[in-house]
This record gives structure tokens, C-alpha cells and sequence, in this order.
């Protein structure tokens, strides 16, 4: 009787968590279906196409079903395939005087901790969770449980999928490319269970987007370790990391108990989605939190000067919040300054560095394209606008007149070409002097194409962030991104930058290139602000 009951037990016990993750996936796939829609109502053209009533329409929601499940088949397992080839496989390429997979196992070893700290799955407060606990009031430890065990199977057959495969093609043995796969889900679970044990000895928040002093130093340290290393020929040994892997494996099995028999998952979860406008914003909108913690407002500041209308409210923007403005170009110009340095003065301390640094500065200027994009200022800069500006303003009629916009444009334009040409200007600089140093006899156009390349691509980057944002107004009066078509250009934007680094072009070539497209795509980009902006800058429903 006892064996009778255990088993009616055990298999309600299943019934339920298969009932919970089948509602776990139509709550997903309802939000994927309404967000590929409404991704598609905001593109240009295909909007006219799709009518409000498509979200009720059934005969149309079975096409984006398929486009939802689309949707998740490829988050669960693109998502990895980029990770490893670009993080990993491309990466450990990269490194001369050291075997390729030795790299391989060296980089994903020390990433994969990374990863535990950061991206446990089991304590990220996203959507799906608030819908599910907080408003339909699921059991929230089987809830939890079931999502947590779907996420890491979609990690483990991602792994063994595309790590078998580029390890593969990496030479690293078969058997550890069989064993990364076990590690990387112990390593999580181990994570996972760690962060339970602190919450119920000393209350410590598990929520894996909090950004303590701890987790960030370690993180540091680790991408350190992980990408620096290599460079200086300095690898964990394989026998010493796959001994590692095993005992992470064994940690993870023996962490699967305390995953399953923890019973504050309720708790845990209702402090992570106290408020639902502070859950939703968390979510996408974590650089706008960063943004509004870093302002330092003071009715009381007074700028002595005899500016006046837009160019006053500018000016007064730019000084309350320098924070968020200047303090990062000031880093960003600090590094770029000890960069400048190191190549000047590495070729003539290692003689076998100068042909490298000359055929690096003569065959793949197009790498500064991805430089610029890395360390422009334009995304952050209008998200700083419309959070702590133009969110409030453009609710006033006065404020939305074309010659009001077209007027704040130009002033806002010359700003932030002013803060990004610091550190450019700096590079350009820099390292027109270091291919004067290395190759002192090739002709002097060159060393002013360099000169000038740094700063037209900031000046391009510059007007580019500046224009999308005028015309494709991404937020809404919550300070969510709604617009398809934004999120497609910024991803484009990425993809042709990364592309360029791939792309081996003669420096004079690339230059004029470069310097030409920049001052075509500045001037059409304004005529399209004067032509369109007034229709387009407002905010989104």
C-alpha cells in the first residue's frame, strides 16, 4: 500500500511539473507571438500590411506561432553557437606561440565561471516569471524548478552541439569536448545552489543582475585571465583544467538536492519582482536604471553665461549631468592614451612587435571602425537625452515644432561630436605618430589618413545615434524601447562594424573610404532630420 501511494505520488508530482512547464510555454509563446507582431507593426512598410486586429486574428497567429517558436528555437541555440565561435573559437585563434586548442580550453574554462556568476537563469527576474508567480500565482518552486532544468538542457545540447564541433575543429580531444558540455551545466548548478545556501544564512540577495563589488571584481579578473593570459603564453595546463571539470561536474550533481529541496522560492522570487514597472524596466532598460542612479541634479546650480532658449537648456542639460556625459570619455580617453603609448614604445622594445605594428597599421585600418563603435558615446548620450529631457518635454506642443526640433538638433549634434572626437582625435593622433615611427619612408599621405580616419568615423557614429533616435524615437512615456525598426538598424550597425575586422584593406584605400562615406552619410542624414524629424520625434504609445 505504502509502494502504491509513493508511486500515485510520484506520478501527480510529474503530472504537475509537466502541467507547469506546458503553461510555462504557452505563456512564452503568447508573449513571443505578441512581440513579433507588434516588432513587425513598428518596421516601415510592413506596418501598413499588419492590422491592429492581428493579435486577436487565429488564422494569422498560426504563422507567428511558427515565427514564435522560431523565435525560441533560435534564442536557445544561436545564442550559443555565437558565443562559442566568437568568444571562444575565433578568439583563441588569435594568439601566436600558442596551440589553438589549448586556448580553446583555456578561454571556456574561465569564461564558463563567468557565466555561473552572471548568468545562472535560475535567479534572473525576467518576464515570464513575474506573469507566471506574481500575477497567475503559479506554485512558484515548481515553477522555477521545471524553467531551471528547460534552461539548462537548451545549455547542454547547445554545447555538446556546437562545442563538439568547433572544439572539434580547434584539435581538442574528444573527450574533454564530451565533458565541457557536463561541466558547464555543474558549474551553474553548483552556482545556483551556492547562492541558495547564502540567502539562507545571511539574506544575500541571489538576484544574478545585482552587480555587487565581489561578483564585478571576479568578473574582471576572470575575462582578464581568460583573453590576457594567451597573450602572454601563459595557459592553465589541460590535465589541471579537466580535473577541475570533473570535480564541477561532481559539485553540480551533489547541488541538484539542495536545488530541489529548497522551499523559499517564493520569497526569493517576490523580492526580485516587488514591483512590476521596476521588474519590466529591469529586464531591457538596465542602462537607463545606471543613467538615472548617476545624475547628480541641484535646483540651485546657476550657469553664468549669456546663452539663452535651446542652447541654455543644452548647456544646463550638459552640466547637471557631466556624471554620465564626460566621467566615462574621460576613461575611455585614459585607456586610449595608455594604448597610444604601449604601441609607440612596444615595437622598439621588442624588435619582432615594429613589422607586426606596421603591417597592422598599413592592412587593417578597417579594425578602427569597430574601435569607434566600441567606445562612441552616441547610444548612451540619447538615452541620457529622452530620460533626463525630452521624456518630460515632448509632452508639450511647443517643444515638438519643427523649427524647436530641427534647432535642439544642431545644438545637441555639435555636443556630442565634442565628447566623442576626445578620445578619437587622441587615437588618430597617436597612432598617425606610431606608423610614422615604425615606417618612417612610406608616403606622408598615409600618416595623415590615419590622422583623420579616428575622428571621421566618430563624427560618423556621432551623427548616426543621434539621427536614429530623431527618427525612430524609440521610447515610450515608460522609457521602454518599442521600436522594431530601431532595435534592426542598432543590430545592423554592430554587425557591419564587426564585419570589418575580418576585412584586410591597403590604409590609403580604407581611409578615403572611410573619411568619404563619413561626410555623404553626415550630410544625408541631416537633410533627412530637416525633411522628416518633425513628423517622427515624439513619443510612442
Amino acid at each position: 500500500m505504502r509502494d502504491r501511494h509513493n508511486i500515485k505520488k510520484q506520478t501527480q508530482r510529474q503530472n504537475s511539473m509537466a502541467k507547469t512547464l506546458r503553461i510555462s510555454f504557452e505563456l512564452r509563446n503568447a508573449y513571443n507571438v505578441n512581440s513579433v507582431i507588434y516588432a513587425l507593426k513598428q518596421i516601415f512598410l510592413i506596418k501598413k500590411i499588419i492590422p491592429e486586429s492581428a493579435y486577436g486574428m487565429g488564422n494569422l497567429k498560426v504563422l507567428f506561432n511558427i515565427l514564435a517558436l522560431f523565435k525560441e528555437i533560435t534564442g536557445a541555440f544561436i545564442g550559443k553557437l555565437f558565443y562559442i565561435a566568437v568568444m571562444i573559437f575565433m578568439v583563441s585563434g588569435l594568439y601566436k606561440g600558442v596551440e589553438q586548442s589549448d586556448a580553446y580550453i583555456h578561454i571556456l574554462f574561465l569564461l564558463t565561471f563567468v557565466g555561473a556568476m552572471i548568468n545562472t537563469y535560475l535567479f534572473n527576474p525576467s518576464r515570464d516569471k513575474y506573469y507566471a508567480i506574481v500575477l497567475l500565482r503559479m506554485n512558484a518552486k515548481e515553477y522555477a524548478i521545471v524553467n531551471y532544468g528547460y534552461e539548462l538542457i537548451k545549455v547542454f545540447v547547445g554545447f555538446m552541439l556546437f562545442g563538439c564541433i568547433l572544439g572539434g575543429v580547434s584539435g581538442v580531444p574528444a573527450y574533454v569536448n564530451i565533458i565541457i558540455p557536463f561541466f558547464v551545466v555543474g558549474a551553474k548548478l553548483t552556482s545556483s545552489a551556492a547562492g541558495l545556501y547564502r540567502y539562507e544564512k545571511w539574506q544575500y540577495d541571489p538576484n544574478e543582475n545585482s552587480a555587487d563589488k565581489i561578483k564585478v571584481i571576479s568578473t574582471l579578473l576572470l575575462l582578464l585571465a581568460a583573453y590576457g593570459l594567451p597573450a602572454l603564453k601563459l595557459i592553465i595546463p589541460v590535465p589541471v583544467s579537466v580535473v577541475i571539470m570533473i570535480v564541477m561536474i561532481f559539485t553540480g550533481i551533489l547541488s541538484i538536492r539542495k536545488i530541489l529541496t529548497f522551499d523559499q522560492y517564493r520569497t526569493v522570487y517576490g523580492k526580485m519582482l516587488k514591483e512590476a514597472d521596476i521588474q519590466i524596466e529591469k529586464a531591457d532598460n538596465v542602462k537607463l536604471e545606471e543613467s538615472r542612479k548617476a545624475i547628480q541634479i541641484d535646483d540651485s546650480d546657476e550657469i553664468a553665461c549669456n546663452k539663452k532658449g535651446f542652447e541654455y537648456l543644452n548647456l544646463l542639460f550638459v552640466n547637471r549631468h557631466k556624471k554620465i556625459l564626460w566621467k566615462p570619455v574621460m576613461r575611455i580617453s585614459v585607456i586610449c592614451l595608455m594604448v597610444v603609448i604601449a604601441a609607440i614604445v612596444s615595437p622598439f622594445m621588442f624588435s619582432d612587435v615594429k613589422a607586426g605594428t606596421k603591417e597592422l597599421l598599413m592592412k587593417e585600418l578597417p579594425i578602427s571602425l569597430f574601435i569607434m563603435y566600441f567606445i562612441n558615446r552616441g547610444a548612451s548620450f540619447t538615452q541620457a537625452l529622452f530620460m533626463n529631457c525630452d521624456h518630460s518635454l515632448l509632452t508639450y506642443t511647443f517643444y515638438r515644432k519643427p523649427n524647436a526640433i530641427l534647432e535642439l538638433f544642431k545644438i545637441r549634434l555639435k555636443g556630442i561630436i565634442k565628447i566623442n572626437l576626445v578620445p578619437a582625435v587622441m587615437l588618430g593622433c597617436g597612432f598617425a605618430m606610431t606608423l610614422f615611427l615604425v615606417a618612417p619612408h612610406i608616403n606622408p599621405i598615409n600618416y595623415l589618413v590615419v590622422l583623420v580616419t579616428f575622428p571621421a568615423e566618430s563624427i560618423f557614429f556621432s551623427v548616426h545615434y543621434l539621427v536614429i533616435y530623431y527618427l525612430l524615437q524609440p521610447y515610450n512615456a515608460g522609457t521602454e524601447i518599442k521600436s522594431g525598426m530601431y532595435q534592426v538598424v542598432t543590430a545592423l550597425t554592430y554587425v557591419v562594424c564587426y564585419a570589418m575586422i575580418q576585412i584586410k584593406i591597403p590604409t590609403f584605400v580604407f581611409g578615403m573610404a572611410a573619411i568619404g562615406f563619413s561626410m555623404l552619410y553626415c550630410v544625408t542624414a541631416c537633410v533627412l532630420v530637416y525633411k522628416i524629424a518633425p513628423k517622427t520625434f515624439k513619443l510612442r504609445a
